[in-house]
């Protein structure tokens, strides 16, 4: 007989939060981008979503597609797959982490 803890499949953690799924007012920050190696994911990288860089969410259209956001300077309005294939991370976590921030 076995126990029950043994059975349970690992927890693998918490899912990737995309850019798609930011919510408006959000500042966040790139951590990857998705299928870099096809056109889409290239074209992200070369629009400046690449790792390290901060993006505010702007503005969603009424419908929930597009939206804009705002990194290095410039506005970029994505759809939501687009959107989907940047995994991000809150901005300014590690930063108000620390003492005078």
């Amino acid at each position: 007989m076995s126990h029950p803890s043994t059975n349970r499949p690992t927890d693998p953690g918490p899912l990737p939060v995309t850019l798609a799924q930011a919510a408006v007012g959000a500042r966040v920050q790139v951590t990857a981008v998705r299928e870099r190696s096809t056109a889409i994911g290239q074209r992200l990288a070369d629009l400046g979503l690449l790792p390290g860089t901060a993006v505010d969410v702007v503005r969603r259209a009424p419908l929930g597609d597009p939206t804009v956001f705002e990194l290095r300077g410039y506005q970029l309005c994505l759809r939501r797959r687009e959107a989907a294939l940047v995994e991000v991370t809150p901005a300014g976590v590690a930063a108000a982490a620390e003492p005078g921030a």
